[in-house]
């Protein structure tokens, strides 16, 4: 999971990991390292986007922290997802989910305004 999508709830008013049960049934959460900083760094800021953050950051916390090499969120979801430790990633980021699917990796994001769905590459 990204940070963006840690953050739907707040900035779309999704219950992310309700609607993950619905699409995928049981699965299992991670959350690179690298994405739990920048939701703390994000919290920090106030405002909406802190506050959508800060509630990231709390429901990162169900999630495995997973450490990575990659300094930067999104290459760690890549490298994640390219070297086939994790099935998917959910984001709502459409370069990096551009890039996940050029890579032959699929991608659960937000779909209208209260739905998530998994797009195959």
């Amino acid at each position: 999971m990204d940070a963006n999508a840690l953050m739907m709830p707040v900035e779309a008013g999704i219950r992310v990991f309700d609607e993950l049960d619905r699409l995928l049934g049981q699965f299992d959460c991670v959350v690179p390292e690298t994405v739990r900083q920048e939701l703390e760094k994000l919290a920090d800021s106030g405002g909406e986007a802190g506050r959508a953050a800060a509630v990231g950051a709390d429901l990162a916390s169900r999630c495995e922290p997973v450490e990575t090499a990659e300094s930067y969120a999104d290459d760690a979801l890549y490298d994640l997802a390219t070297t086939g430790e994790v099935d998917a990633v959910v984001t709502n980021d459409a370069p990096l989910r551009s890039r996940l699917l050029d890579a032959g990796v699929p991608v659960i994001h937000l779909r209208g305004r209260n739905q998530l769905i998994r797009t195959n590459p």
